[in-house]
């Protein structure tokens, strides 16, 4: 992201609308940037933090209220930085980040000290930007949210691409979905999945796992068989196991289990 707005040097380009970040005339009006949400004087005000910069921009002093009032801070516009929790820090971070109103958002950890409330509203907030046609571009550790909010993923594993695609192909290519039967009948079906040269196996007593089918498969199945199916669904990785899969050969620091 630092080499995206020209804060470090290194080979390649990255462009916004066929432009580099340093040819750009207003940056803040092309790409809003939240990279250290600490990163500001703790002395200000919210409010007088948001004017300097709008002020450097050449952005209206309403704008001010305006992003202050979009992340939830504007009631606390007059209280100084040095006494906000991180998660405003994230907030205020956005608020920043959006006041030239970008096209391109470049967004480091940002729902990093949020609570479970402003996660949620996070994630809603990115999604709503998206729907309008901005690009968002966010990094994060936390692949369950992740999951629920990007459409792309680009995955990145000591310094080299290990993957760039659609979240749900990237999932389906490093993992694989099972389909599950609760039956009363579970050794009964299992034999009869083997016999039919199907991959199964009985994970509980009542429980069989079938991989390599879908459901339909799987329920066309039961229903040659006389088996009473109490419950049947396709239970599919997360975006964890498919990370932690993609990435295994580039692992730089494995600890031992408890």
């Amino acid at each position: 992201m630092r080499l995206m707005l020209g804060l470090e040097r290194g080979s390649g380009s990255a462009t916004f609308g066929g432009r580099t970040y340093a040819e750009l005339a207003n940056p803040l009006r092309t790409v809003g940037a939240l990279l250290d949400a600490k990163a500001v004087h703790p002395a200000r005000t919210a409010c007088n933090h948001l004017r300097m910069v709008a002020a450097g921009a050449g952005i209206p002093t309403q704008r001010v209220r305006e992003v202050l009032s979009l992340v939830g801070l504007d009631d606390v516009r007059h209280r100084r930085i040095g006494g906000f929790s991180l998660g405003m820090h994230q907030r205020l971070g956005l608020a920043t980040a959006m006041l030239g109103d970008p096209e391109y958002l470049i967004l480091d950890e940002p729902a990093n000290g949020l609570d479970p409330e402003g996660v949620h509203w996070m994630r809603t907030f990115l999604r709503g930007l998206a729907s309008e046609g901005r690009v968002v571009l966010t990094s994060s550790h936390l692949l369950s949210e992740i999951s629920m909010t990007a459409d792309e993923l680009v995955v990145i594993g000591q310094g080299r691409l290990i993957a760039s695609r659609p979240t749900r192909d990237f999932v389906d290519t490093y993992t694989r979905s099972e389909v599950v039967v609760r039956t009363p009948q579970a050794a009964e079906f299992e034999m009869r999945l083997r016999q039919a040269g199907l991959r199964a196996r009985c994970e509980e007593p009542e429980v069989v796992v079938v991989t390599g089918v879908d459901a339909d498969v799987v329920s066309a199945r039961a229903a040659q068989s006389g088996v009473r199916v109490r419950e049947l669904h396709t239970r599919r990785s997360s975006l964890e196991d498919a990370f932690l899969a993609a990435t295994s050969n580039a692992t730089q620091y494995r600890g031992e289990a408890a």
